[in-house]
């Protein structure tokens, strides 16, 4: 019957109407005492599959009316009247339930679609989460309430050492210690989402250090926890070898900006010794002879022109942009907790600048530090930093608005009174800044207190402190 109800609403109706004229029409042709109007209970069912209610109702009047006037029998009001209404009701009852019929099977069909569409765009995640498990170059395990692996991929088997299929079933605590102490979600509220370092173990007994991302979650089948998890062997040997740069890098500057002090001194304890020399009042005695080794041999100590390291090989054009994006990252969380407001005035297009990123980096840190200590005590706690390009220099000011420096006649010098710790910090900062081609320098005129470090672009013409390495000659000023 479905089959023949269904179809556009124009077919549909047409099928009804052609129905209903065919019944009138043997109603009035055909003189029997027998009424038809039984008849129009079909082109009813047809009607109550696609229209509304209310014109099915219309519908059902239509064809009482009809078989009121093709009735056989004399017409009386006592006898017509609830006949009239006992049809209209039957008919009307019989397209209304037709209609339900028919919106309950559109409404499953749309609700069997959906499942089916529901269905397959599960299947497809599930397909390509599971490619994309086994395709991962990361280690991925599952594992349930008992700590016991349920799936692992081949990344995990080739990391963990084990043959490929043997670590389902496995306790997880045998490899990853720390992810059998995490706590599932049925046996607390909370739900982790997180990450953590630890240590793992291979099926051999090689221990590596690990980086795991893992979640607890609930399913059906209990609690579960999926790990990645990531060998972080090359991370801790090339962040351990990049330190050991680092330190030997800083270590040179430091002994080459402390041996440039002492040549000084020795400098004027060399004039002293050949004044005194020169007068031949100690002429000939011992003491006075031994003083003169001594400090021949001091000024050769202090002379000695440290050899370019490796890591000034690394020193080269870099975007100034990255750095401060770092520092970003590290400076506004200390900020934020302190109070102190940092604004940023950061140019677009900002050209490469000859530098380390890492000691740029440090030097950055230090004269921010500077600046949070200063205003620890001020009433209107801000940072500035800004960049702005001249002909040959980027210069970056950091400025802060506290109570500024009295004195700068030896703010560069080391092991400054006063100093929170031992008065380096803006000796080396300077020294890392001459470095590579740089300068740093105080800005007596701005409000507050100002810094300034220039940086020659790369690509620039080179000076002889860019070529030789030796202090003394600002590139950055000379460019400018």
């Amino acid at each position: 019957m479905f089959r023949y109800l269904q179809g556009s609403t124009p077919v549909v109706l047409a099928r009804a109407g052609l129905l209903i004229a065919i019944i009138a029409l043997i109603d009035w042709r055909i003189d029997l005492n027998i009424a038809f109007g039984f008849l129009y209970l079909f082109p009813l069912l047809l009607v109550g599959t696609v229209l509304t209610r209310w014109q099915i109702l219309l519908a059902a009047l239509v064809c009482t009316f009809l078989s009121d006037v093709f009735d056989p029998f004399a017409f009386t009001l006592a006898v017509a009247l609830p006949q009239d209404i006992l049809v209209f009701t039957s008919l009307a009852g019989t397209g209304l339930f037709a209609y339900e019929i028919t919106r309950s099977r559109r409404r499953e069909t749309e609700h069997l679609r959906r499942v089916e569409v529901e269905m397959n765009a599960r299947r497809e995640a599930e397909e390509q989460l599971a490619f994309l498990i086994d395709s991962s170059p990361a280690a991925i395990l599952t594992a349930g309430a008992d700590s016991l692996i349920l799936r692992a991929n081949s990344a995990a088997h080739r990391l963990l050492g084990a043959s490929e299929g043997a670590l389902p079933g496995k306790s997880i605590r045998r490899y990853i210690p720390a992810l059998g102490r995490v706590p599932f979600t049925g046996d607390t509220s909370q739900a982790f989402r997180t990450e953590m370092q630890c240590r793992g173990e291979r099926e051999n007994g090689d221990v590596f250090p690990a980086n795991v991302f893992f979640s607890t979650y609930i399913t059906a089948m209990g609690p579960r926890l999926a790990a990645l998890v990531v060998d972080a062997s090359d991370e801790l040997r090339e962040r351990e070898e990049s330190s050991l740069e680092q330190l030997m890098a800083g270590s040179r500057i430091l002994v080459g900006a402390v041996s440039h002090e002492i040549r000084n001194v020795c400098g004027a304890i060399a004039v002293i010794y050949e004044n005194l020399a020169r007068s031949g009042a100690l002429t000939g005695t011992k003491d006075f002879e031994a003083l003169g080794s001594l400090v021949e041999t001091l000024h050769k100590i202090a002379s000695l022109e440290l050899k370019q390291s490796a890591a000034d090989s690394e020193v080269g054009g870099i975007d100034l942009r990255d750095t401060l994006d770092d520092l970003k990252v590290v400076l506004e969380p200390y900020c934020q907790e302190a109070g102190i407001a940092v604004h940023w005035d950061i140019p677009a297009g900002l050209p490469a600048v000859w530098a380390d990123p890492h000691s740029l980096l440090q030097v950055l840190l230090n004269l921010t530090k500077n600046s949070e200590r200063a205003l620890e005590g001020a009433d209107v706690k801000r940072i500035d930093i800004a960049v702005t390009e001249d002909i040959g220099v980027v210069s970056i000011r950091v400025a802060d608005s506290g109570p500024g420096i009295g004195f700068t006649d030896k703010l560069f010098q080391p092991f400054q009174k006063g100093a929170d710790s031992t008065g380096l910090g803006l000796y080396l900062s300077r020294a890392f800044v001459r470095s590579f081609r740089g300068d740093l320098r105080h800005d007596p005129a701005a409000p507050g207190c100002s810094f300034v470090i220039d940086l020659a672009i790369a690509g620039s013409n080179e000076t002889d402190y860019g070529r030789t390495g030796k202090q003394g000659t600002n590139p950055a000023a000379v460019a400018r």
